[in-house]
């Protein structure tokens, strides 16, 4: 039995799950988003949260813990030179895991994984209330229909009617605009 033994194996020995998981933080923190299985995703959470609590922590113990798991000096630099602007207040969920559904090949279930700052707040939209549409919609049955066709560009109308006056000047009758020949000729009225 596993009591109390965390993590996930992924049918992977321990140096191969190590290798996957570091090179998959260095590309999370690298890019601020990559694209995985979701029991990956999960995973990778917990060593992403550990690694950015050790740059909010930013002394020099803390980048060398953070070095011997991501192998890339300017990824690391970068972390620690942001980590307390960008996730400030927060004490944990630094990261969002969103699905995105089965992969074409196998049907694995994919997820996103991306990191969250404090830069970036979730707009709250504003629900109107059922008095409210109620009210808008008697205001605007009182002002008339509303035409939702789409308008062309006061160009293309010009054109356009100019066009169907032309047409119907032709379609007038006793108009003779071609000749037996084929060619055009100038209109003659008839008397």
């Amino acid at each position: 039995m596993r009591h109390k033994r965390a993590g996930v194996k992924l049918n992977r020995t321990t140096s191969h799950r190590q290798a996957m998981f570091r090179n998959m933080v260095t590309s999370l923190f690298k890019h601020d988003r990559i694209r995985t299985t979701d029991i990956k995703a999960k995973e990778l959470r917990r060593w992403a949260d550990q690694i950015i609590t050790l740059a909010k922590r930013g002394d020099l113990h803390a980048r060398r813990q953070v070095l011997a798991i991501v192998r890339e000096k300017d990824v690391v630099h970068s972390l620690f030179a942001d980590a307390e602007k960008r996730f400030g207040s927060l004490h944990g969920g630094y990261t969002r895991i969103v699905k995105i559904g089965p992969r074409p090949g196998d049907n694995a279930p994919m997820s996103i994984i991306e990191l969250v700052s404090l830069e970036e707040k979730p707009k709250k939209s504003k629900k109107k209330s059922k008095a409210a549409e109620t009210k808008g919609v008697t205001e605007q049955a009182a002002k008339g229909p509303v035409d939702k066709t789409p308008q062309a560009e006061p160009e293309a109308s010009k054109e356009v009617q100019k066009a169907d006056a032309e047409d119907a000047q032709e379609a007038a009758p006793g108009n003779e605009t071609t000749d037996s020949a084929g060619g055009e000729e100038a209109a003659k009225p008839q008397a």
